[in-house]
């Protein structure tokens, strides 16, 4: 009965903007709340409906009100869309949400990582796109995990997200609570709120409706308090002659209580069912014949109580349903529960129905299974959640063991591990406490307990699955856990031997994933005593070939990359990352622990390199405004690229990355480029500041400290300062020699450079700057470090020059800005021509000052374009092209555009 969509401009308005924005590359997400029955679905039909006449690929699915039951339930809607076959057909993953099919995995949270990543690809694949999801209320903890994931990962994709909820539903426990309000302070997400229709509005959307009278529509106006759906009904109501009850419910039943006595009869069926339920099953449940169903159903669809939903019905309002259902009576409501029981496959509405119907026997049964399915599809909260249901139904079942299809034991491990895998892990520690104890058991338990940095716990834990262990398998996993517990302890001397008894133990059971990860932490300790060869070799063994456990398997490819990037070979370091990150992206991982450590690594590479256009690309994807600790390590990553060439945004990356330096990782490379970022801009103190922060919480032996050292102590020279300097070539001395438990081996090229950098910059700030020192060190970084090398040639420019050599001084300082200028450093190409200039070196005029970015911007200033019309000929933002217009104008000493492009001409700039 819906009639024209009345009082919603300014609400489609800004949805179409949301869309809008996502079809020209800025992706975003848009939450409609509302009251029930105030427009939403309504809303969302008419931007369906916009979408799909600009040719935007349109994907809706919907939540049901059966809690966990149903994990991506909407999503599985979403991708029954025809068009959307062929994608879904290139990842299998995606597929088993259709059919259930696909081998169990071995870990749910890594599936799920796996179809996020995979629908993250199918979307850029099949953008631009519109993927509406309804009722988000009803939404399962999976459903909206994967929101968040989209609203926060989704940056350049021509995607547009829509989600609608009932405001009147989420009392203050419930949980998409928690979710609005974290996603409500992303700026990519809009919140729409839609409030009751004034009674204007209300007048003029009820003529819509059909003819009724003056008396009649003030009466509906009055009574329906701004809502639609309210007045629809009252307008129902009137046209039959009936009088108007008081609340909803009351006006919904009296629209009921009309039927036949058989259509009433397939309602309440159709209640019970849900939000729809195909012919067939309907016809069955109601028990009517044929022809005296087909009767029942024409009437209530001729009603507007159901609506025709493909080979189904569905009502055409949840609280239609939702009031027939509440008006069952309890027996009446057990007994139809029981025969959809009956008739249906699906595990997980079988449970819902069987605990329904209070048939304990059927619901423990059905609810293993579902959690068994929901493991292989990446829901591990509704696994979970389906696992502590068996196991609270466990005492109340004769023969549960045989009816789980597993002892009690397993299921409550698989319930602690869908805990963990759903990020729950302190949940997960306290169920496997409670678990009878055995190996298996604390091989799991002191994973997750390392996982917490609950170090010596966990060794302790590992240590007793160690000893207790009999079956070769699981003791080859607990020695593999041990070994990699104890690494960076004070007990690291043990762990080469453990994992050489992790090895061969995993061999003989043939466990392949307890192999691949002992050949790992073996690798890893090569590699620390300097055994580069072996540590090569372990790495590559364990790369070559897939251990049947994706994660594993990652890890091994990332280590052996970084290890080829240690040493120097960035060639076959990339070749490595690169093959890593096909393998994440083929598999939905890429957004996994080690699918982004892969990006990250062939994101230094690239930026080791000097490939500093493909760097600064990869970190236009990692998002500024972070919300949480791994958003927060990718943005820190970008602040390589970024500090370096001076760009406009690290302010603001700064400052969002603040709230988290209470996390090691995120402190040390954003607060460590901070400090870079404060000396470019001539603010040693500040530099210092964060240098003092970052090694306040670096481990004596952490080979980062040597970087963060140099940075300091170039601080302190800037700042005239010897105080402190001795402190922290101590700190660089001892990380530079020891391990955590001892001596080090033979650090790789980069930690050598970077001490040997120390220690020049530690000579400086004493006034020994050291013509051979400063040599020493660019000749270290000459692997390949494209940047370090020109930094490094700046100070060997400078102690040159005071050890009277001009002419040497002259050409580091040439081959100096040849790379900043290669490079786009502005930063450094700054202080290399303010030292030319004082240097008075020849060929330190402006051109000099110019990145070649600056250069473009120029030559299109030279031809009279405004910033608008450069930012769209670069396809770059105004904004930035006004920085570049400033820096322009500082670095050539112009007052004016004009004066600048003279100046341009007059020194050839522009050839």
């Amino acid at each position: 009965m819906n009639g024209l969509m009345v009082g919603r401009s300014a609400e489609l308005g800004g949805l179409v903007r949301v869309l809008d924005n996502a079809v020209t590359g800025r992706a975003g997400v848009a939450l409609v709340g509302g009251d029930a029955g105030i427009g939403k679905s309504r809303l969302a039909t008419e931007l369906v409906g916009e979408a799909r006449r600009r040719g935007v690929q349109v994907m809706v699915g919907q939540c049901a009100e059966l809690g966990d039951a149903l994990p991506y339930l909407p999503l599985a809607d979403a991708l029954r869309e025809p068009a959307l076959a062929a994608a879904v057909a290139a990842r299998p993953i995606l597929g088993q949400l259709l059919d259930d099919r696909g081998a169990a995995a071995s870990s749910s949270g890594l599936t799920q990582q796996r179809l996020f990543g995979s629908l993250l690809g199918t979307l850029s694949d099949i953008q631009p796109v519109l993927f509406v999801i309804e009722d988000l209320h009803w939404a399962d903890r999976s459903t909206r995990d994967l929101l968040v994931f989209l609203s926060r990962m989704l940056q350049s994709e021509r995607v547009c997200v829509v989600g609608t909820y009932r405001t009147d539903d989420l009392h203050r426990r419930h949980p998409l609570r928690p979710v609005l309000a974290e996603l409500k302070r992303l700026p990519s997400v809009t919140a729409i709120e839609l409030g009751p229709l004034g009674a204007g509005e209300m007048s003029d959307y009820v003529t819509t409706l059909g003819e009724v009278g003056a008396r009649g529509l003030g009466e509906i106006v009055a009574r329906a308090d701004g809502n639609p759906f309210y007045a629809e009904e009252l307008f129902a109501a009137m046209a039959e002659g009936e009088a108007l009850p008081d609340s909803l419910a009351s006006l919904l039943l009296t629209r009921v209580e009309v039927l036949s006595e058989p259509g009433q009869r397939v309602l309440r069926a159709a209640a019970v069912a849900g939000r729809r339920v195909e012919d067939t099953l309907l016809r069955e449940i109601s028990g009517l014949p044929v022809g005296e169903f087909e009767e029942a159903v024409r009437e209530i669809v001729s009603r507007g109580l159901l609506r025709v939903d493909g080979y189904g019905y569905a009502f055409r309002h949840a609280l239609l349903q939702e009031a027939v259902y509440t008006d069952l009576l309890p027996g009446e409501r057990t007994r139809l529960h029981t025969a959809f029981a009956a008739r249906l496959t699906s595990p997980a509405e079988l449970a819902h129905h069987h605990l329904a119907g209070h048939d304990l026997v059927g619901a423990l049964t059905a609810s293993a299974e579902a959690g068994r399915i929901a493991e292989r599809l990446g829901a591990p909260a509704e696994a979970h959640r389906h696992y502590d249901q068996v196991l609270e139904l466990w005492d109340r079942v004769p023969d549960a063991e045989r009816r789980a299809g597993e002892p009690r034991r397993a299921l409550a491990m698989r319930s602690a591990i869908t805990a963990a895998d759903s990020g729950d892990n302190h949940g997960a520690i306290a169920r496997l406490r409670a678990v009878p104890t055995g190996p298996d058991v604390q091989e799991r338990l002191a994973t997750y307990l390392w996982e917490m940095d609950q170090s010596e716990e966990a060794v302790a834990v590992a240590e007793s699955a160690v000893a207790t262990a009999t079956e070769p398998a699981v003791l080859a996993r607990a020695l593999a856990t041990l070994a990699r517990c104890l690494s960076w302890t004070d007990r690291h001397g043990e762990v080469e031997e453990l994992a050489e008894r992790a090895l061969a133990t995993a061999r003989s059971a043939g466990a392949t994933d307890a192999e691949a990860s002992a050949l790992v932490t073996l690798a890893a300790a090569a590699a620390l005593r300097g055994d580069w060869a072996h540590a090569e070799r372990l790495f590559g063994t364990a790369a070559a070939r897939t251990s049947g456990n994706l994660a594993i398997d990652l890890r091994a490819l990332f280590n052996l990359a970084r290890l080829h990037y240690d040493l120097g070979r960035l060639d076959e370091a990339a070749e490595v990352a690169e093959r890593g990150i096909a393998v994440a992206s083929e598999t939905g991982l890429s957004w996994s622990t080690y699918g982004t450590d892969l990006r990250f690594l062939r994101f230094l590479i690239h930026y080791v390199a000097g490939e500093w256009d493909a760097a600064e690309a990869v970190a236009a994807r990692f998002p500024t405004r972070a919300g949480t600790v791994p958003e927060s390590t990718l943005s820190s990553f970008a602040l390589f690229i970024e500090v370096a060439r001076g760009l406009p945004n690290v302010a603001e990356r700064l400052t969002w990355l603040q709230p988290f330096w209470s996390d090691d990782l995120v402190a040390y490379m954003s607060r460590g480029l901070a400090a870079e970022h404060a000396l470019w801009n001539g603010d040693p103190a500040a530099a210092l500041d964060h240098v003092e922060a970052v090694l306040d919480i670096l481990s004596p032996s952490d080979p980062g400290t040597l970087r963060i050292v140099s940075t300091g102590l170039a601080a302190l020279s800037e700042l005239g300062r010897t105080d402190g300097a001795d402190e922290l070539i101590a700190r660089a001395r001892h990380a530079a020699s020891n391990g955590p438990d001892g001596e080090r081996g033979e650090m790789g090229l980069e930690g050598r450079a970077w001490r040997l950098r120390a220690e020049a910059e530690w000579a400086r700030v004493h006034g020994r700057s050291d013509p051979g020192q400063w040599r020493e060190v660019v000749e270290a970084f000459s692997y390949g470090f494209a940047y370090e090398v020109a930094r490094s040639r700046r100070r060997l420019a400078e102690a040159l020059l005071a050890t009277g050599d001009r002419t040497a001084a002259q050409e580091e300082w040439t081959l100096a800005r040849e790379t900043a200028a290669k490079l786009g450093a502005a930063p450094l190409a700054a202080a290399l021509d303010e030292f030319g200039r004082r240097a008075r070196f020849t060929g330190s005029g402006p051109s000099g000052t110019l990145t070649a970015r600056e250069a473009e911007v120029l030559s299109l200033v030279a031809e009279g374009l405004g910033n608008r019309e450069i930012g769209e000929r670069l396809f770059i933002a105004q904004k930035t092209v006004s920085v570049h217009v400033s820096n322009i104008l500082g670095k050539l000493d112009a007052s004016t555009r004009t004066e600048a492009a003279a100046i341009a001409r007059k020194h050839g700039l522009l050839s």
